[in-house]
């Protein structure tokens, strides 16, 4: 009976943590959470050709960044190498690994296939000395990388090819992140993380499906361990496997992200259009939004394909509640106010949120000539279309009912148009029920807002796969040309004035954060998300 549950969430630091971590990060912690329990972090650094002290920091740092307490039970398998060897030496006391020293085409070819059995090295029977004594020169750097390796001794012709001699140990001459060049022996995953779970008294290691062929060496591996003396008294780990996460349309492999940075088909790991931690708070998304969905799609046994919608739900719903609102002006043209002196500054005020009016507001001015969406206007209306047309009337949001009086043309385009102010329907004061009107529009003062890039991301690749995961793994990936798309538009004061980073509902626009370059002195709004387009129904 496990008397505490010990889970441990194991990324190998060889790349950004992904959309599918999060998941595991999610279960892994919050199952110890829900029992009272404790979740380590634990970097599987065993292979450092891939690994380096960037990629470590960027994991601590997502774990962190979605609630979860990174430092607390913080460990690296490479603080086990010690241990480690002496397990494999314990093996080979016990007759239970031995040194082979056929090169890795005879492995493969002997290897045998799904359907035909594995033969057995001509190395099998090596007297336990020689090869204790040949793991040992391995260690000590005598030969080079494809000399030797250390297997396991289990089944040549078990129908798992996993438990066909499966290789515990490989010369690497690659210094270690941290370890530096003490060691030029690195043991494979399938012989570390079991014994790191063990070591640290793991109760539940949960990992993704594609593991589950492996559960036997896993549990042959801490078993055996066990025969030698190891981890005597002691419950050892179990392996328990759940579906991996995979969102239709993302790409969730290390390998091709890694193959997209690589490239620099991206800026980085943290490009807010990859499906990266890093991306994905850069570009503005929220981790209560990741937690929502991680709820909401559970674990199980079975595949399944997520629509992308639903994240991006789950991250509407909390920016909805937690972000203020500003008004944009994408698409702009001039609203001229005839009935008003050229001067005129009237302040007006704004709800920062419409829900939560203990947010305050805030104030803006207007004025003479002012910006409205392109869109807002229509010279012969469609059906249904209760914005602004000539001799028609609408609410300038927060402020006043206009009625178009006319519009001026340039080169056969609508350059601006012309409305007079009711002056007794003001938002808010106690005539504006008084007017009725069907259409309510945004507005900025064309004095001061500030003209700004508002830059819009979309799919970075063109391949639609379903839930064809091979399809993802194996295909060339074809670029969207226009997956980062940089537009022109004006924004209130306030929206620029706000603390870099800030995050922002533009009202009809969608949600927005704040990139502030501090070395130019320039700013820029990054589009997080669309919100949902009900409005053009209108």
């Amino acid at each position: 009976m496990v008397s505490k549950i010990i889970t441990r969430f194991p990324p190998e630091p060889n790349g950004y943590l992904h959309f599918g971590h999060a998941k595991s990060i999610c279960l892994n912690f919050g199952l110890a959470k829900k029992f009272s329990g404790t979740c380590n972090l634990r970097l599987d650094d065993t292979n450092p050709e891939k690994e380096n002290k960037e990629f470590v920091s960027s994991i601590i740092e997502s774990v962190e960044w979605l609630g979860f307490d990174a430092t607390k039970n913080l460990y690296y398998a490479s603080d086990y190498f010690d241990f480690f060897y002496e397990a494999a030496r314990l093996l080979i006391k016990n007759n239970l690994a031995y040194v082979d020293s056929q090169n890795a085409e005879e492995i493969k070819s002997n290897r045998g296939t799904l359907k035909q059995p594995g033969k057995n090295s001509k190395f099998r029977e090596r007297e336990i000395t020689e090869s204790l004594e040949l793991f040992e020169k391995m260690k000590l750097g005598e030969f080079e990388p494809g000399k030797h390796v250390l297997r396991a001794k289990i089944d040549m012709r078990s129908p798992n090819i996993n438990l066909r001699d499966p290789i515990l140990y490989k010369i690497r001459f690659t210094t270690h992140h941290r370890q530096g060049n003490t060691w030029c022996i690195y043991p494979l995953y399938d012989f570390a993380h079991p014994l790191s779970d063990a070591i640290e008294k793991v109760s539940h290691s949960i990992c993704t499906l594609e593991f589950e062929d492996h559960r036997p060496m896993y549990d042959w591996v801490v078993q055996s361990a066990k025969k030698t003396g190891l981890f005597k008294n002691q419950t050892l780990p179990r392996q328990f496997e759940f579906a991996k996460l995979n969102i239709e349309n993302l790409i969730l492999s290390k390998r091709k992200l890694s193959e997209i940075v690589d490239k620099k088909i991206v800026s980085g790991w943290d490009d807010p259009r990859m499906p990266t931690l890093d991306g994905a708070k850069k570009r503005g998304y929220v981790p209560e939004g990741f937690i929502k969905f991680n709820h909401l799609i559970g674990v199980t046994k079975a595949s399944s394909n997520i629509e992308l919608s639903l994240l991006e739900e789950c991250m509407r719903g909390v920016l909805n509640d937690n972000v203020d609102r500003k008004i944009s002006v994408f698409d702009p043209l001039e609203l001229i106010v005839e009935n008003v002196e050229e001067d005129i500054s009237e302040k007006c005020f704004v709800p920062n949120h419409p829900k939560y009016f203990d947010r305050g507001k805030r104030e803006i001015k207007f004025g003479k000539r002012l910006l409205i969406e392109r869109s807002d206007f229509q010279v012969n209306p469609q059906k249904k279309f209760f914005r602004l047309t000539p001799g028609s009337r609408v609410r300038l949001k927060y402020a006043y009912v206009v009625e178009c009086t006319g519009y001026e043309l340039k080169d056969g385009v609508v350059s601006s148009v012309k409305v007079k102010m009711l002056k007794d329907s003001k938002s808010g004061t106690e005539n504006s029920d008084n007017y009725k009107v069907k259409g309510n529009i945004h507005w900025l003062n064309k004095e001061n807002a500030v003209p700004c890039e508002v830059v819009v991301f979309e799919d970075l690749f063109e391949n639609k796969y379903g839930d064809d995961e091979r399809k993802k793994q194996s295909e060339e990936l074809s670029l969207n040309t226009k997956s980062k798309i940089v537009l022109k538009t004006f924004v209130e004061p306030s929206a620029v004035d706000a603390p870099n980073g800030s995050k922002f509902q533009f009202e009809r626009h969608g949600y927005f954060i704040l990139n502030k370059d501090e070395k130019n002195e320039s700013c820029s709004f990054g589009k997080i998300l669309a919100l949902k387009d009900t409005w053009k129904k209108c």
